[in-house]
């Protein structure tokens, strides 16, 4: 065996021998236990990153694991190859976003088969292929024929000089982000899924994820937003009633205004009679549509002129605009307490409006200091009329039951959670698949024309999506009426591909339909695997979607994840590595130097999967220079066992080498843990080290001695492929196996190995460690305190000293108290 470690001629062997073999290829097989390890799929961006690096040697330590202890394992991986940057990156490089993203592909495919990970890739995907987004264009027209797509106007961020609608990210200090134009709110018809009705379900569906993180159901939770609270009705002078949700009716006393959005049916009527209103009106349509755009704005409004009658008291209450209020979220129109809402609060001092205190602390403390900011916990009601007294719990019952007694109101559940608008007025995404008839409406395409099939050598200019240009793709005839009509040029937002990827995976090749019965077999996901990032937007759609695809009968159970791990960030000098900061680290460059299994022990040992890691140069070449040691022991192991001894008699073992066993297998032991239970991979490494350590101060030239360290080799070899495959692909034959390591089962512990006849006791003094001894794992309390006085830094502390107490406490410490 060669002394030296050569990582390239050893993993260029090592990927060999899986592609000849089809190592990671999977089959159904009912008779065995599936696990199916999936890590989110990469945009192809051109070159992976470390936190790529980091995601996928994650899935793939995985997924070895779970292969060796000999269940039926399933790894894919795909491409989520629609989307924005590749127009950008189009436009910057002048070729067709489909010439960038399948080289690209190309690129990032060989990464990642240079890193080792062992994917299926008969199963490999990419969302751009019509192959895949027929069948979610299909799916599009399964649910409009049940109800849960619609089309309708919404506002949007619209850049009045490129023409065309804007992400709430490309928006910048209210400018679009190429044009620099001011950004106008305009109101165009999109398409919505109904997620709404899928509300209660997706927020119950949480409890039952025990596999997930907290912190990202919480985030789940929080989006969802449940809420219970009073719908109340205003009568409007000269006008009909508008509609206000709150989860406070007892503050309703202390209403002194209502704010309106600008789009908002009053609103528009007071601007076709104000010209000041009007203006303001067009000011507010200038601005994002975000929420985190408004929480950021300066608060301004006018007043419309126009009157609430509130519906208790019958006071009047002037109604105004607010450039905060979204008409997309709740009626568009919010109730302001401003004693007790610091929103209100601030806008009522801006414009004068009166600021009535409704609520206090308690009973006997009724004065809250309003000068400064709003009162806005729950408390006491005051200047409440006949609710004055009351709890907030007394309060909510009461001013319900006397509105819903009136005809004013009623109780709701609300959600924060909105319908989700999966129009994009872009070109590189999939063709949503319905004709606009000026006659029959919005008409789905017939199943038989799928997929509508997005040209995919158009030149984007960033101006307007090509689609709109192409005559020969939006001209068609209507199926309903056999009249001219035009297919629709909006595209789905990306999500959509990423929602049900993870079920095409089971059955990539069937062309007849979406998901067959393999579906069954492989999910759900048993480990899914992604950064924290995507714990609301994407993990809820993928939720959504899988309770779709069940409901029509394409899928079985409720959850498509069942436990999910959301890996940390890859930091360098504390900050995240960002082509931004200019702070990256090339993989490949990486991957040159030290080799794949360099990287992969690296990201693996620095930190725990949960936590941020940091970068660190003398941390790669700690890795590096561990991977060549493994390498010389096992070559000084085999130049010194020539005859490759394996056995020995374990009746015949000395304490020495019952001693060097036992470490064996409590390694085995504690990496089976650490690695299958706890996910804590730099602890299974850290473990791998110790051993080592330890074999290495073994001296021992008996026969015994080779077949104990020959065990120990492979045991070393076998705990450390699903982290360093390469190697120990090499190693394993070297130690005189003829399968292959990525077939070998993965070692368990020796229950006669784990029983010690000596243990360690540590002697603490008065509670401070002052040594340690040997004893028989049986000894008694006699011997352990004999042997205890017998220790000759114990001696020295008790010297002189009177001793008070002696506790024991079994297999662990003695301490002694004196005085």
């Amino acid at each position: 065996m060669d002394d030296h470690y050569q990582p390239k001629k050893i993993e260029s062997e090592a990927q060999s021998y899986w592609e000849q073999h089809q190592s990671f290829q999977a089959t159904e097989d009912s008779d065995r236990e599936k696990f199916y390890c999936l890590s989110m799929f990469p945009y192809p961006s051109g070159r992976l990153h470390m936190g790529h690096v980091r995601n996928y040697t994650i899935g793939d330590v995985i997924t070895r694991y779970q292969r060796m202890n000999g269940r039926n394992v399933l790894q894919p991986m795909g491409w989520d190859a629609f989307g924005l940057p590749a127009e950008n990156a189009a436009i910057k490089n002048q070729v067709p976003p489909s010439q960038w993203t399948y080289q690209n592909i190309d690129y990032m495919r060989g990464q990642l088969k240079q890193l080792g990970f062992g994917y299926d890739w008969s199963r490999e995907l990419a969302t751009c292929h019509p192959e895949y987004y027929r069948w979610e264009q299909w799916l599009f027209i399964k649910l409009f024929e049940k109800g849960l797509v619609y089309k309708k106007t919404a506002a949007v961020n619209w850049d009045p000089v490129d023409q065309t609608v804007l992400a709430n990210e490309q928006v910048i200090d209210g400018r679009g982000w190429r044009s620099g134009a001011l950004v106008e709110r305009r109101e165009i018809p999109q398409w919505f899924l109904k997620i709404t009705a899928y509300s209660e379900e997706l927020l119950n569906g949480l409890d039952n994820l025990t596999g997930w993180p907290d912190q990202v159901r919480t985030m789940q939770r929080n989006w969802i937003g449940r809420s219970e609270g009073v719908e109340i009705r205003f009568q409007v002078e000269g006008s009909e009633s508008l509609s206000v949700f709150t989860t406070r009716p007892d503050t309703l006393m202390g209403v002194t205004f209502v704010s309106i959005a600008a789009e908002h049916p009053l609103a528009k009527l007071a601007g076709e009679k104000q010209p000041e209103v009007k203006q303001f009106i067009e000011q507010c349509l200038q601005t994002a549509t975000s929420e985190a755009a408004l929480e950021t704005l300066e608060k301004k409004g006018i007043d419309t002129g126009y009157r609430g009658i509130h519906p208790i008291t019958g006071e009047l209450v002037p109604i105004w605009i607010g450039n905060f209020v979204l008409m997309g979220y709740g009626t568009g129109a919010v109730m302001a307490v401003p004693a007790h809402d610091q929103r209100d609060y601030e806008f009522a001092k801006t414009y004068g409006l009166s600021i009535k205190q409704v609520i206090a602390p308690n009973q006997d403390n009724q004065v809250c200091d309003l000068s400064q900011q709003a009162f806005t916990e729950k408390g006491v009601l005051i200047n409440s009329d006949k609710f004055t007294g009351l709890n907030f719990d007394q309060a909510f019952n009461a001013i319900a039951e006397y509105l819903e007694g009136s005809g004013k109101g009623k109780r709701v559940i609300n959600y924060r959670l909105r319908d989700w608008g999966v129009s994009r007025q872009r070109y590189w995404g999939t063709p949503i698949p319905m004709i606009n008839c000026q006659n029959c409406g919005s008409v789905p395409v017939p199943e038989k024309d799928l997929p509508v099939v997005l040209p995919e050598n158009a030149q984007v200019d960033g101006v307007k999506s090509p689609l709109k240009q192409m005559s020969t793709f939006y001209q068609t005839t209507c199926p309903h009426c056999h009249q001219p009509a035009e297919r629709e040029t909006d595209t789905f937002d990306t999500f959509f591909e990423s929602s049900w990827y993870y079920t095409r995976y089971c059955c990539p090749d069937n062309n007849s339909a979406m998901v067959d019965q393999r579906g069954n077999y492989w999910l759900p996901v048993d480990q899914y695997i992604g950064g924290i990032e995507h714990a609301v937007l994407h993990l809820l759609y993928a939720r959504f979607f899988f309770k779709l695809m069940r409901d029509l009968g394409l899928a079985k159970g409720n959850e498509p994840f069942t436990q999910l791990l959301t890996q940390g960030m890859v930091l360098k000098d504390g900050v995240k590595m960002s082509k931004s900061k200019g702070n990256t680290v090339d993989p490949q460059s990486l991957i040159d130097t030290y080799g794949a299994d360099t990287a992969r022990l690296f990201i693996m040992f620095t930190a725990p999967p949960e936590q941020s890691l940091e970068w660190s140069d003398s941390g790669v070449e700690g890795a590096y220079r561990f991977l060549n040691r493994l390498w010389r022991m096992v070559a000084s192991h085999l130049t010194q066992n020539k005859s490759m001894i394996s056995d020995f008699d374990k009746q015949l073992l000395t304490a020495e080498q019952k001693e060097i066993r036992t470490k064996v297998h409590e390694t085995i032991a504690k990496v089976t843990d650490d690695i299958g239970r706890r996910y804590t991979f730099n602890t299974a490494i850290a473990t791998v080290m110790e051993l080592m350590n330890a074999l290495g101060k073994y001296e021992d030239t008996s026969s015994q001695r080779q077949g104990i360290y020959q065990e120990a080799l492979e045991s070393i070899v076998l705990l450390l492929s699903p982290i360093v495959p390469h190697i120990c692909h090499k190693l394993w034959q070297k130690l005189g196996h003829s399968e292959s390591i990525v077939n070998a089962s993965w070692p368990k512990p020796d229950p006669a190995a784990l029983i010690k006849e000596e243990i360690e006791l540590i002697i603490q003094i008065n509670g401070k460690r002052r040594g340690q001894i040997t004893v028989p794992v049986n000894a008694t309390e006699e011997i352990i305190k004999a042997e205890t006085l017998n220790e000759a830094n114990v001696q020295r502390f008790i010297q002189d000293k009177q001793i008070i107490k002696t506790i024991i406490v079994p297999h662990r410490l003695v301490n002694l108290v004196i005085r």
